[in-house]
């Protein structure tokens, strides 16, 4: 499996960048995918980088409604990835902060 069918998309909330400075970035990834699988998919996404810990969070889809009609969105899962202190930061999060 692909590093980019691990790893979705960025999260850019308030909250994830209060994180870049202490080198903490936040992913959408694959539901399917594990800590190990999304540690060696940052790492080989990018270059130089070394990852210390992994955080998952499964978010269920919200109840949405549009007249009487309802139904949920989908459920997603989030990485909190933290790198360590001798690694290099993720460029593309540098050039947003």
């Amino acid at each position: 499996m692909r590093p980019e069918d691990i790893i979705l998309k960025p999260v850019l909330t308030e909250k994830g960048y209060d994180g870049i400075a202490d080198k903490i970035y936040t992913f959408v990834v694959m539901r399917s995918a594990n800590k190990t699988q999304i540690k060696i998919a940052i790492e080989q996404m990018f270059a130089g980088v070394k990852v210390k810990s992994v955080n998952t969070i499964t978010c269920r889809g919200k109840l949405k409604r549009m007249g009487r009609n309802e139904g949920y969105t989908p459920t997603t899962k989030k990485a909190i990835v933290a790198l360590k202190e001798d690694s290099k930061p993720i460029e593309f999060f540098n050039s947003l902060s």
